[in-house]
């Protein structure tokens, strides 16, 4: 819905959208988790509200985070993939008599997702290796886990070691699983569908 709103032609909706996106891709998602984890614990409306057992976990706080961070980048992948559809397409569409809301369910978003693939597996990747920040508000992640065993070990270099292979393990994982979602996309698309 972020991506759809960047690329309206409605601007008060492009607005909303940038704004958005502006301020989660201008800042570092450390000031970003620090502002949720520590920042809403300051107003009293939060620490009332149903929400704040949830708030008040670090996992939840990365969480959202995490979430709200990489949205903005998805947004502006998703409205640049959108954009990068042929515009014979979409008049190939209207020519058949599809409405704006067909023409979008059935031929750009379809094309769009193809397009923009690429680009959100580099996202979820960058995201993976991002998230070693949340070690900084107390969530025992793979980072977390080597600054304990480096303060009771100081082996630093081999569990920074350790640390670094684990990523590029799962980065190697999630590398292959996008290329085969991509194989699997254009062989489907050379079949018309």
């Amino acid at each position: 819905p972020l991506g759809l709103a960047r690329a309206s032609r409605h601007w008060y909706i492009r607005a909303l959208s940038y704004s958005y996106i502006f301020f989660f891709r201008g800042t570092p998602l450390l000031l970003q988790l620090f502002l949720v984890y520590y920042g809403l614990s300051q107003f009293d409306v939060v620490r009332d509200s149903v929400l704040w057992p949830y708030l008040r976990e670090p996992y939840w706080c990365a969480l959202i985070t995490m979430t709200l961070h990489t949205a903005a980048y998805i947004a502006e992948i998703l409205r640049g993939a959108i954009q990068a559809v042929p515009p014979g397409e979409v008049e190939a569409a209207r020519a058949l008599g599809m409405s704006k809301r067909q023409a979008l369910q059935h031929i750009i978003l379809p094309r769009a997702i193809r397009i923009g693939l690429p680009a959100y597996g580099n996202e979820i990747i960058l995201m993976l290796k991002a998230s070693a920040v949340v070690y900084t508000v107390t969530l025992l992640d793979i980072m977390g886990v080597v600054r304990t065993l480096n303060a009771r070990t100081y082996q630093y270099e081999m569990f920074f070691l350790i640390a670094g292979l684990i990523y590029l393990v799962i980065t190697l994982v999630f590398t292959q699983l996008f290329k085969l979602v991509e194989r699997w996309l254009k062989i489907d698309a050379s079949r018309g569908r």
